[in-house]
């Protein structure tokens, strides 16, 4: 069962409250998505850290209900 690009948002949302969350089904199957996320909690943290956060706050739905995940992270200017 795909996830919505709401509650792709919402998981994130409720980890990084600060955070701006872009998200974008890029096939239209509700299984691709591109995230953009910024949030200060990703500053002094390498991108793979970055990453790692965003997966902990998906909490266990990549490779299931989400097929897959385009990110970009980053701390705010």
């Amino acid at each position: 069962m795909a996830m919505s690009a709401a509650d792709i948002e919402a998981l994130i949302k409720a980890a990084f409250p600060d955070a701006q969350v872009t998200i974008e089904d890029l096939r239209g199957d509700g299984d691709h998505y591109a995230a953009t996320v910024v949030s200060a909690a990703f500053a002094g943290k390498s991108r793979v850290q970055q990453h790692q956060m965003v997966y902990a706050a998906l909490k266990g739905k990549m490779g299931g209900e989400l097929h897959a995940l385009a990110l970009q992270t980053s701390a705010p200017a």
